[in-house]
C-alpha cells in the first residue's frame, strides 16, 4: 500500500521505508559490505578553488581525477591539477560552458567517470542535473535528484520545514511569475521585502526592497541576475527581517538514515547578501539556541531522507528568535571552517558516503563531534571597496600569500601572470586561520592578509583588515547589517605597491622614453659624481642657530654686524633654474646636502625652494615639493633656507586670495622654511607689501626684493632710475623688511651701476643689510659683485671663512651631476657668457625655458630670432621689468611674432585683429598688476576691446579661499592620506597636483630612482638598487623586452630581490596605429565612463533622449553581478558608445550627454 499513491510510485513513501530499513538494519549489525562500491575516477563539474579542493581530497583517497572547463578557462590551474582536463561547451559563453549538462555528461561517459562533484554554484542545486548524472549511470556527489529538487525549490523547502515544525519567514507559497504578485505581496506584509531565487544561492538574485518606488527595478535586476547565474529566472519574495544574524548548521548524512550535526557557523559579515568573513563556531550563542538550531537541522534533513553533506540556514533576530531561510544542498563555500573546528573531512565525508561508507563507520557519531577552538574564513576577492566592491579584472603581476602556523589557504589561479576574468567568481583566495579562541584566531588572521602582496588588480583586503580590526568584531555579536553601520570599515588604508609601481615607471621609460619633456636629443652621462667625505656626527653651528635663537630681527642685526661678505648658495634653485631648466631633482640635492650643512655653516643661506621648483617639481619631476624642503631641512638643520615668494602670487603665476598667500607662507615656514625673498614681477607695491606681510605674519625673515632691470649709470635710460630704487626702498624698508634685496635676474648689473646703486642704498639705510642677488650671463657677474661689496662698504671673507678645497669638491660634484641633465643643459645653445643679455634682458632663469619652449613650436631653428623678437616684444609691452611671470609674457609674445612672422610695427598695427596668447591678453587687463609707467596706449586698448580690466591689486576681490572645504574635496579624491601641504600645493596649482597625485598612483615614488634611471631607464641586463626607504632596498635588473601584443602592449621583464616579475607596458606609438575603446575622461564633463570591467546587459536610452538625475542609463554584468550605471545629472544624450553585449574594461566610455547647468543667483 506505501508504495502506491493515485497510481504512482511515492519517492517518500520509498525513502520513509529506507530509513525505517537502514536505522533497523544499523540497530542490530553492522552496515553490509555488499552496498559499499569504492569510487575510482571523480569529474568535478566545475573550476576555481573548489574543484582544487575536492581533487586533493581525492587524490589523499587514490581516486582518480577529472576537470572540465570552458575555453576562457584553457590557463586556470584547476585544470593543471586534475589527472586529466577536458574542455566543454566549446562556443558558449563563460557561464553557459559550466552550465552545459549534455557535454559534462558525455565527457563522463567517455572517460569512465564513477562520480560527479558538483562543487558550489553552477549545477550544483540542479535536480536536473543529478538526475542526468543517476541516469547515465554516474554517481551524483551529494543528495538524490529528489532531496536537491526539493531543497532547490524554496517554496516546497519552506513547506518541508513547516512541516517538521522548523520556524519559517513570511513569503509566497510558490515562485512569482509577475510584479504583480510582487506587488501584492508587499500591499499584504509591507516593506521591506526580499526577492530571492528560487534555484540558487550565494547572493545572485537576491534584492532588498525598501520602498514602492524600487520594486519594478529589482525585480528585473534580480530575474536577469538568478536567470544568468542558474538558467532560471524565477523568484519568491519573503519579508525581509531587518538586523538579524545569519547563522548556518552544518549537516552530514549517510544512505542508511543516520544525519548528524557539525555545529554552526556565523555568516553575518555580507554585503550584497553574499558572505565576506565567516565564523565557527557562532559567538556569543545562546547554548540552548544552538541545541534548538542543531536540533531543526537535523530534524529537517531527517524529514527528507537527506543524505551526504549539507547547510540549513537560519536568520536569529534581535530577540533571539530563529527563522528557517533554506537548505543548500551542496558543499558551502565556507565550509572550511567547520573542518578546523571539528577536524572533520567534510569532502573525504561526502565521497566516503557516496561508495556506500555510514557515517559511524567512518567514525562520525553525534557525540563524538567536538568544537575545538574557533576558525575565521577570510574570502579574498579581486574586488574594490572603495568602488562599492566593483569587481577588479586583470594580470596578477605579483602574488604573496600569507601562510604559518595556524593559517590554511583553499586557491585556484592566484599566481603571478595568472589572468582575472571578467566571466566568473571575484574569490581569489579562502584564508582560513584557527586559534584557541576568536581574538587568536583574529590575530593569525590579520597577520597573514598582512604578509599577502597582490598586484595587478585591486583585492578587498585592506577592507578585511578593517573588519578584524574592529572592536565589535572582536568583542561582540555582528548581525548582516555590521558592514553597512560601520562606514568606517571603508577607511581603506592605502597599498604602497612602491616596487611593482617603479617596474611600471621603468618599463614605460623603456618603451615610450622619459616622462618627462626632453628638449635636447643628448643623454645623460654615464658617469655618478662622487659624493665627498663627510664626516660623522651633527653639522656645526651656523646662522640658524642665531635665528632660531634669536628670531628674525635678531638674525638680522647679526647678519648686518657680521664683520665680513656672506654667501648665499643657489646651486639648490637658481642656479639650476638658470642653467637646466629648474630640473634637478631632489635626489642629487639629498646626496650633497650634509656636505654642505658640515663644510658651509657659515653660509647666510641656502636658496633652494619657491620660485619655479615649486610647480616644476610636481609638474616635470614627479616629486612633491613639500617633501624636497622637509628633507632638506633634516639633512641641513644649522644653515638657513630662503625661498622666492612671488609677492601676491606665491609660487604661481596667477593671484590668488590673500589668505591663500598667508597659509602658504604659513605651511612653509612650519616646515623649515626659513628667510622669504619677497618679489613681483612689476615690483608692484600693493603685491610686495602683501606677501611681506604673509611671510612676516609666519615668522620668517622677509626679505624684499628690488627686481632690477635697465641700467641707473646710463642717462638715457630713466625710466628706471637711481630715484626709482630709492623710493621703492624706502617703501619697502617702512614696511618692515628685515633684509633689502637686488634681484638682479637677467644679470644687468654692472659694475659701476652696482657700485652707484649699492652705494646710494647703504648711505640711506645703513642698518639694514643689503643682498645682492645676480645673474652672470653676460661673464661681468663676479666684477659686480665685487663693486657692490665695496660699496657696501663690505671686506670679503678672511682666510679659513670657507675653505677652497671644500669648494673644489663641491664644484667637483655638481660639474659631473650637470652630466646627468644633459637634456636640459642650456650650453646647448650658450657655450660662455653672452653678453647680447645687456639688450635682450632675457632673465637667465627664463633663457634655457624659453629655449626649449621654442624648440617644442618648432622654432628651434630660429632662437636667435625669438631673442630679437624678445627685445620688440618688450617695447610692444611698455618696457617691463621681467621675472616671473612678467618675463613669460614678454617671452610668449616673442614667440608668437616669429611663429607668425610679425614685425614690431605690424603687431601695433593689427592688435585688434590679431589673437595673441592668453598671458598677454590677461596681463594688458591687469591680472599681474599694473607695470611701472602704466599700460601702453594705444596697444592696451586695441588689444582689449570690450574686455574687463583690473583695477588694483588683482586679489584684492578675490574671495578667502575654504581651506576645509579644498582638504574635503580632496580626500574624497585621493583618500585620507592628503596633508596640509597637499592641499597647499593644490590651492596653487590645482591641475598640475591632481596629475602628479595621479602619476604616483599609477608610478609610485620615482623620487627613489637615480637621475640617469628617471630620466632614461635601464639597460637590458643593468643592475642596480633603489632605496624606498632607510633599511628597504630593491635589487633590480632588467631582463628583456617583449614584442608588441594584440592590445598594444610590451611585456618588460626583471628580476626583483631574485624573483622575476614582468609589467605590461602600453607602447604609445604603435597604440596611435591601432583602434582601442575611447575612455571617459574625468575632468571632462558629460562622458559617462564604466565603474567596473564587464559586459553590457542593456542600454537603457537613446540618443538625443531626455534624462533626469538618478535614471538608469545601462546595465553592466561582471562576475555574474549586475551593475545599473545611473545619469549623474539631467540632461540630453548626446551619443552612445556601447550596444548590448559590449566587453568593457573599467571607465571604458559608455556615453556623453550634455548636463543641464544651474546657477544659483
Amino acid at each position: 500500500m506505501l508504495l502506491q499513491v493515485g497510481g504512482k510510485r511515492s519517492a517518500l513513501g520509498l525513502l520513509a521505508i529506507r530509513r525505517v530499513w537502514s536505522m533497523t538494519r544499523s540497530a542490530h549489525t553492522a552496515p553490509q559490505t555488499l552496498e559499499y562500491k569504492p569510487i575510482k575516477k571523480v569529474m568535478v563539474a566545475n573550476r576555481g578553488e573548489i574543484a582544487i579542493r575536492v581533487f586533493r581530497a581525492c587524490t589523499e583517497l587514490g581516486i582518480r581525477t577529472v576537470a572540465v572547463y570552458s575555453e576562457q578557462d584553457t590557463g586556470q590551474m584547476h585544470r593543471q591539477k586534475a589527472d586529466e582536463a577536458y574542455l566543454i561547451g566549446k562556443g558558449l559563453p563563460p557561464v553557459a560552458a559550466y552550465l552545459h549538462i549534455p557535454d559534462i555528461i558525455k565527457v563522463a561517459k567517455e572517460n569512465d567517470v564513477d562520480a560527479i562533484h558538483p562543487g558550489y554554484g553552477f549545477l550544483s542545486e540542479r535536480a536536473d542535473f543529478a538526475q542526468a548524472c543517476v541516469d547515465a549511470g554516474v554517481r551524483f556527489i551529494g543528495p538524490t535528484p529528489d532531496v536537491v529538487r526539493k531543497m532547490g525549490d524554496k517554496i516546497e523547502a519552506r513547506s518541508i520545514a513547516i512541516s517538521a515544525g522548523v520556524p519559517v519567514v513570511p513569503g509566497t507559497d510558490a515562485p512569482i511569475s509577475s510584479l504583480q504578485e510582487a506587488q501584492e505581496f508587499s500591499n499584504s506584509y509591507g516593506f521591506p521585502i526580499i526577492f530571492k531565487a528560487a534555484y540558487g544561492g550565494g547572493g545572485r538574485g537576491m534584492r532588498v526592497v525598501r520602498e514602492y518606488e524600487e520594486l519594478d527595478e529589482n525585480y528585473q535586476r534580480a530575474y536577469s541576475e538568478a536567470l544568468a547565474a542558474f538558467g532560471n529566472g524565477a523568484l519568491f519574495v519573503e519579508k525581509f527581517i531587518e538586523k538579524p544574524r545569519h547563522i548556518e548548521v552544518q549537516i552530514l548524512g549517510d544512505k542508511y538514515g543516520n544525519v548528524i550535526h557539525l555545529y554552526e557557523r556565523d555568516c553575518s559579515i555580507q554585503r550584497r547578501h553574499q558572505k565576506v568573513v565567516e565564523i565557527a563556531p557562532a559567538t556569543q550563542l545562546d547554548p540552548h539556541l544552538r541545541d534548538r538550531l542543531t536540533a531543526d537541522s537535523v530534524n529537517l534533513a531527517r524529514q527528507v531522507g537527506y543524505e551526504n553533506a549539507g547547510t540549513v540556514e537560519f536568520l536569529v533576530d534581535k530577540h533571539g528568535k530563529h527563522y528557517f531561510i533554506e537548505v543548500n544542498s551542496r558543499l558551502q563555500v565556507e565550509h572550511t571552517v567547520t573542518e578546523e573546528i571539528t577536524d572533520v573531512d567534510l569532502v573525504h565525508s561526502q565521497l566516503r558516503v557516496c561508495e556506500g561508507r555510514s557515517l559511524p563507520e567512518l567514525g562520525l557519531k553525534q557525540d563524538k563531534i567536538r568544537i575545538n577552538g574557533y576558525a575565521i574564513q577570510c574570502r579574498v576577492t579581486t574586488e574594490d571597496p572603495a568602488r562599492g566592491f566593483q569587481p577588479d579584472t586583470g594580470r596578477l603581476e605579483v602574488f604573496r600569500s600569507g601562510e604559518g602556523m595556524g593559517i590554511r589557504l583553499d586557491s585556484a589561479s592566484a599566481f603571478q601572470g595568472a589572468v582575472i576574468s571578467p566571466h566568473y567568481d571575484s574569490l581569489l583566495v579562502k584564508v582560513i586561520a584557527s586559534g584557541k579562541d576568536l581574538p587568536a584566531a583574529s590575530a593569525k588572521m590579520s597577520r597573514a592578509l598582512a604578509e599577502f602582496r597582490v598586484r595587478g588588480v585591486k583585492t578587498n583586503i585592506p577592507f578585511l583588515q578593517n573588519v578584524l580590526s574592529n572592536n565589535q568584531f572582536l568583542n561582540g555579536t555582528v548581525d548582516t547589517q555590521f558592514i553597512d553601520e560601520n562606514p568606517d570599515l571603508f577607511n581603506l588604508k592605502p597599498v604602497q605597491n612602491r616596487a611593482q609601481k617603479l617596474l611600471h615607471y621603468l618599463g614605460h621609460v623603456m618603451v615610450n622614453g622619459p616622462t618627462t619633456p626632453i628638449p635636447v636629443k643628448a643623454k645623460p652621462s654615464p658617469i655618478d659624481p662622487v659624493i665627498p667625505p663627510v664626516p660623522l656626527g651633527e653639522p656645526p653651528v651656523g646662522f640658524r642657530d642665531v635665528l632660531l635663537r634669536e628670531g628674525p630681527d635678531g638674525f638680522a642685526k647679526a647678519v648686518r654686524a657680521h664683520q665680513g661678505l656672506l654667501l648665499m648658495d643657489t646651486t639648490f634653485r637658481d642656479a639650476h633654474q638658470s642653467l637646466l631648466a629648474t630640473r634637478v631633482r631632489t635626489h642629487d640635492l639629498k646626496r650633497i646636502a650634509p656636505f654642505v650643512a658640515h663644510s658651509f655653516s657659515n653660509l647666510f643661506s641656502v636658496e633652494n625652494w619657491g620660485g619655479a621648483t615649486f610647480d616644476v617639481a610636481m609638474r616635470f619631476l614627479c616629486e612633491c615639493p613639500w617633501k624636497r624642503l622637509q628633507e632638506l631641512r633634516a639633512l641641513m638643520p644649522n644653515v638657513p633656507f630662503q625661498m622666492l615668494l612671488r609677492g601676491a602670487n606665491a609660487v604661481g603665476y596667477t593671484n590668488y586670495p590673500d589668505n591663500a598667500v598667508f597659509k602658504f607662507c604659513e605651511v612653509a615656514k612650519e616646515n623649515g622654511m626659513d628667510i622669504f625673498r619677497v618679489f613681483d614681477s612689476l615690483n608692484y607695491l600693493p603685491n610686495m607689501l602683501l606677501g611681506m606681510e604673509a611671510a612676516g605674519a609666519a615668522g620668517g625673515v622677509v626679505e624684499a626684493a628690488i627686481s632690477y632691470t635697465g641700467d641707473v649709470s646710463d642717462p638715457m635710460r630713466q625710466k628706471y632710475s637711481l630715484d626709482y630704487y630709492l623710493k621703492l626702498a624706502d617703501e619697502l624698508v617702512k614696511a618692515g623688511t628685515h633684509i633689502l634685496c637686488i634681484k638682479d635676474m637677467a644679470g644687468l648689473l654692472k659694475p659701476d651701476s652696482g657700485r652707484l646703486l649699492v652705494g646710494a642704498l647703504r648711505d640711506r639705510f645703513p642698518n639694514v643689510p643689503i643682498h645682492v642677488h645676480t645673474h652672470d650671463t653676460a661673464g661681468a657677474g663676479v666684477a659686480a659683485m665685487l663693486a657692490c661689496a665695496e660699496a657696501g662698504r663690505l671686506i670679503a671673507c678672511s682666510q679659513g671663512g670657507i675653505s677652497l678645497e671644500k669648494v673644489f669638491d663641491y664644484s667637483e660634484y655638481w660639474e659631473v651631476t650637470r652630466g646627468l641633465y644633459a637634456p636640459f643643459d642650456c650650453t646647448a645653445t650658450m657655450k660662455s657668457g653672452n653678453a647680447d643679455v645687456y639688450e635682450n634682458e632675457i632673465p637667465g632663469g627664463q633663457y634655457t625655458n624659453l629655449h626649449f619652449q621654442a624648440h617644442s613650436m618648432g622654432l628651434g631653428n630660429k632662437f636667435k630670432e625669438v631673442k630679437k623678437a624678445y627685445v620688440e616684444a618688450n617695447k610692444l609691452l611698455g618696457d617691463l621689468i621681467k621675472v616671473t611671470p612678467s618675463s613669460k609674457i614678454v617671452g610668449d609674445l616673442a614667440q608668437f611674432m616669429v611663429q607668425n612672422a610679425l614685425t614690431r610695427a605690424e603687431v601695433e598695427e593689427r592688435a585688434d585683429e590679431l589673437s595673441f596668447p592668453l598671458s598677454v591678453v590677461e596681463f594688458l587687463q591687469g591680472h599681474i598688476g599694473i607695470p611701472h609707467g602704466g599700460f601702453p596706449e594705444p596697444f592696451r586698448s586695441k588689444v582689449l576691446k570690450s574686455l574687463p580690466r583690473v583695477e588694483g591689486r588683482p586679489g584684492a576681490s578675490l574671495p578667502p579661499m575654504d581651506f576645509q572645504v579644498l582638504e574635503k574635496q580632496l580626500r574624497d579624491a585621493h583618500g585620507d592620506e592628503i596633508t596640509p601641504e597637499d592641499v597647499m600645493s593644490a590651492a596653487m596649482y590645482p591641475k598640475v597636483f591632481q596629475e602628479f597625485k595621479e602619476f604616483t598612483r599609477t608610478f609610485g615614488p620615482v623620487d627613489c630612482l637615480d637621475t640617469r634611471l628617471f630620466l632614461d631607464g635601464p639597460k637590458i641586463a643593468e643592475e642596480f638598487e633603489v632605496e624606498l626607504e632607510r633599511g628597504k632596498t630593491l635589487h633590480i635588473k632588467a631582463l628583456a623586452l617583449g614584442d608588441l601584443n594584440k592590445a598594444g602592449q610590451r611585456e618588460v621583464f626583471f628580476e626583483l630581490n631574485g624573483q622575476l616579475r614582468s609589467v605590461l607596458v602600453k607602447d604609445t606609438v604603435a597604440m596611435k596605429e591601432m583602434h582601442f575603446h575611447p575612455k571617459a575622461l574625468k575632468d571632462v564633463r558629460g562622458q559617462i565612463g564604466a565603474p567596473m570591467p564587464g559586459k553590457v546587459v542593456e542600454v537603457k536610452v537613446k540618443q538625443g533622449q531626455q534624462v533626469e538625475k538618478g535614471q538608469p542609463l545601462c546595465v553592466l554584468s561582471a562576475m555574474k553581478m549586475e551593475t545599473v550605471v545611473n545619469s549623474p545629472l539631467s540632461g540630453t544624450v548626446a551619443k552612445i558608445y556601447v550596444t548590448a553585449d559590449s566587453t568593457l574594461e573599467g571607465d571604458d566610455l559608455i556615453l556623453e550627454a550634455c548636463f543641464k547647468m544651474f546657477v544659483s543667483l
